[in-house]
């Protein structure tokens, strides 16, 4: 799928089981659309159905990682950002608010591979994926008060889980950039690599996730998003009865056979 802007994403298979999904707009440093957000809620549709992916990594072509919202649409007053209060609320609930939905959803581990600048929706966009390794050169801004704007993708949901309220409301209401440095040191980020290491230090991230038997990884990654909203009690109880699966799997009952035998794993997922 391919909007009048030209963005789309760029969908490559690394290896058996690793995805990677590439915001493929650098002449537009990977500003997002109406049809930029339709296509990653469709990507992100199929590889929750594949049970054959393990982990994806999601990352910007070009100089940028994502520049967050089309400015040029907004100046028009084009899809989202067009007409009454009333249609642009409906236009924000069924179209880019689909898209930390998605990702909130899928199950399988996505690594944000933050190659550049990531604003606004960028910076957003990098939240919603579970791990975050950044290039040195990168940077990162929650912009919109500077456009008389607020994060209507999820934001405001999103930052302050990642790093705290306080430091949340600093980033929201001054609009300030920060670099890599201060994003790994403000918990935003776990790591920073120089800019040729950044792909293959995902990759080497995604390959030890993908090694792990794969139904114990997405119920891993479920357990930690759901109980992250809940009181204690609730995600004991969630856990309980992940924890009973996860225990009649085959994979289990392999991973033990395997460190009885001082071998390998053998992992089918199931």
């Amino acid at each position: 799928m391919i909007g009048d802007s030209g963005l789309r994403i760029r969908r490559d298979e690394l290896e058996p089981g690793i995805v990677q999904l590439t915001l493929d707009a650098p002449g537009a440093r990977n500003a997002i659309d109406d049809a930029m957000a339709a296509q990653l809620v469709e990507e992100v549709g199929r590889l929750g159905a594949d049970e054959s992916v393990r982990c994806v990594i999601l990352t910007g072509a070009g100089e940028a990682f994502c520049a967050g919202g089309n400015v040029k649409d907004m100046l028009a007053g084009r899809g989202m950002f067009g007409g009454s209060s009333a249609q642009m609320r409906q236009a924000y609930r069924a179209g880019i608010q689909n898209v930390p939905l998605a990702l909130h959803n899928l199950e399988v581990p996505v690594i944000a591979a933050v190659n550049g600048v990531a604003v606004g929706a960028g910076l957003d966009l990098s939240l919603m994926c579970d791990l975050r390794i950044a290039a040195e050169g990168a940077s990162f801004a929650e912009s919109f008060v500077r456009l008389g704007l607020i994060s209507g993708d999820g934001g405001a949901w999103l930052l302050q889980r990642a790093i705290g309220p306080a430091r949340a409301a600093q980033l929201t209401l001054t609009a300030q950039t920060i670099d890599a440095a201060a994003a790994l040191a403000w918990g935003l980020v776990s790591e920073v690599v120089p800019a040729e290491r950044l792909l293959p230090r995902a990759l080497e991230l995604a390959r030890v996730i993908a090694a792990h038997p794969p139904l114990s990884v997405r119920m891993n990654k479920r357990l930690l998003r759901d109980s992250a909203a809940v009181p204690l009690a609730t995600a004991l109880e969630f856990a309980a009865a992940l924890q009973a699966v996860a225990q009649h799997t085959e994979d289990h009952r392999e991973a033990l056979r395997a460190f009885a035998d001082k071998r390998p794993p053998r992992f089918v997922g199931r």
